[in-house]
């Protein structure tokens, strides 16, 4: 089996246990620092020990391992506070000793800079790989950011994750896959396969940021506010228009993977028994379930909504690769959705307490 798929890691003793199991297909895992205080995308504080999810980590033998620093922005204290960057030092420097990482994963350049003045004999031997949140869609952007971290002193990455559009532009994405194959054969290209987000949402970059702040303050408010004012909103009141969102389905994989190298996963914060489920699907190439349950923006609508993966036909990437955005005039994604959705009958949980 080809080694192409990019995973979470979870520090839980069964999906650690899944991902050993499968290691085969498996290019790369994605893990947070523990106690990370806001180091990663994502809004999480249940987090493990150090030294048991490094345990866990050593299991997996043979894919690429990458720490997620990849918050849009951290605190200030971060770059004020010699302890605060002493400790992420520290701790980086551990996790490459203990288990060997191959780089990090960031978003703001400004940490990167800082790492590097910090610590330049430890990134000479870390990867520098530029988050999906960096929104490369063009060959012009990943050369400057490549060139870029050259100048920081981390090492040159083994592969660029690019944007998410390009899941809907095959023609661009096999102009970049292209010019790449020519100028920098050495470097892989990813795809983030199920996300499930707006394509070019307009809430994105604000998005990043409230995630952000959720990690310095310590509680999350972005579910609350994406479902009132953003594209939660938009999807609940149109939920047809969640086939616009530029998701690769299982099925597709082969599809993309004649561009590109690897296939990311994502959807950590919905725990393992999620993770199971799409990784499995992935691995397999097919799902024949309920679209939503692998879709990790959309997951929340998947007690509610059934839509039927197994009615999307084969050609359906391609189709909607020639998408020209006139959603007004068009109407396919509308008439589509209508044939292989349904909503799903309102369950209520049995919280009564049992009596003796």
């Amino acid at each position: 089996m080809t080694s192409f798929l990019n995973v979470p890691f979870l520090p839980d003793p069964q999906y650690a246990s899944f991902l050993a199991d499968n290691v085969a297909a498996l290019e790369s895992i994605h893990f947070e620092l523990p106690g990370n205080h806001g180091f990663d995308s994502r809004v999480r504080f249940d987090h493990a020990a150090l030294e048991s999810t490094l345990e866990l980590l050593g299991t997996i033998m043979g894919p690429r391992r990458y720490v997620l620093l990849n918050s849009r922005f951290y605190s200030p204290a971060l770059f004020t506070d010699s302890e605060a960057l002493r400790a992420l030092v520290e701790i980086l420097d551990h996790c490459a000793s203990r288990v060997g990482i191959d780089g990090i994963i960031y978003s703001d350049h400004y940490l990167l800079q800082l790492l590097a003045d910090a610590a330049p004999d430890l990134v000479a031997l870390l990867e520098a790989v530029p988050s999906v949140n960096t929104m490369l869609d063009s060959f012009a952007r990943i050369e400057a950011q490549l060139g870029y971290i050259r100048e920081t002193g981390f090492r040159r990455p083994a592969k660029i994750i690019l944007d998410r559009s390009l899941n809907r532009d095959l023609d661009r994405l096999a102009a970049i896959g292209l010019q790449r194959d020519q100028e920098l054969p050495q470097i892989g290209l990813e795809l983030l396969a199920n996300e499930g987000c707006l394509p070019f949402c307009p809430y994105k970059l604000s998005h990043d940021a409230y995630i952000a702040f959720s990690n310095l303050m310590g509680r999350d408010c972005t579910y609350h506010l994406n479902r009132e004012l953003g594209c939660l909103r938009l999807v609940e009141q149109q939920p047809h228009r969640l086939l616009q969102s530029p998701f690769i389905r299982p099925e597709d994989t082969d599809l993309y993977l004649y561009h590109v190298e690897s296939i990311k996963i994502c959807g950590r914060t919905l725990g393992p028994e999620f993770l199971t489920r799409t990784v499995t699907a992935y691995i397999e190439h097919r799902w024949e379930g309920n679209l939503l349950e692998l879709l990790d923006a959309m997951y929340h609508l998947s007690d509610r909504l059934y839509v039927d993966n197994r009615g999307l036909s084969f050609d359906f990437a391609n189709i909607l690769s020639m998408c020209a955005h006139q959603c007004d005039e068009c109407g396919f994604c509308k008439e589509l959705f209508e044939t292989i959705s349904r909503p799903l009958p309102l369950v209520l949980q049995d919280r009564r307490v049992a009596v003796d």
